[in-house]
């Protein structure tokens, strides 16, 4: 776990400090943000701030922290394992996907649009916003447990 976050932090310290040469920036600003996340990646929880400049800098691999709304509750995906899904907009707008496993942890009972989640799980960048998943233990041990919490109770 230390080995893979290492090389990520490194990967985005490489790719913060050098935006402009790959082109992938215009402001010395993104880069400095996208340090930041680094930082708080070392620290070990992102929050909101954070999810939003993994977004615009394409950063996955990212435990997280914050609260959103329900935007639109998805039907289940049931191939193994399976995942309760839903969709959660923060304040500054971006969409996440959530999917919950829900072979791991218990389903989020009585989810509706609207409704408040917080969240603690792993980012994952995609266009469209991101996909938040690891909310839950890990059987093994081997990753950052996660969780959901709706309503007072925290699923994990």
């Amino acid at each position: 776990m230390f080995k893979l976050l290492l090389v990520i932090v490194i990967a985005v310290i490489y790719t913060a400090f050098n935006y402009k040469s790959l082109g992938l920036t215009d402001t010395k600003e993104q880069a400095t943000q996208a340090y930041e996340v680094t930082q708080n990646m070392r620290s070990g929880v992102a929050a909101a701030q954070d999810i939003q400049t993994a977004f615009e800098s394409h950063i996955s691999n990212l435990q997280v922290n914050a609260k959103a709304q329900v935007v639109k509750v998805l039907p289940d995906d049931n191939e193994a394992p399976r995942h309760q899904r839903f969709i959660l907009k923060l304040d500054n707008g971006i969409t996440l996907l959530v999917a919950h496993n829900i072979d791991l942890a218990p389903r989020v009972e009585s989810l509706n649009v609207g409704d408040t989640v917080e969240f603690n799980g792993e980012y994952e960048w995609n266009a469209k916003g991101g996909v938040v998943h690891w909310t839950h233990r890990d059987p093994q041990g081997r990753h950052a447990d996660g969780w959901l919490r709706h309503n007072g109770k925290i699923y994990q």
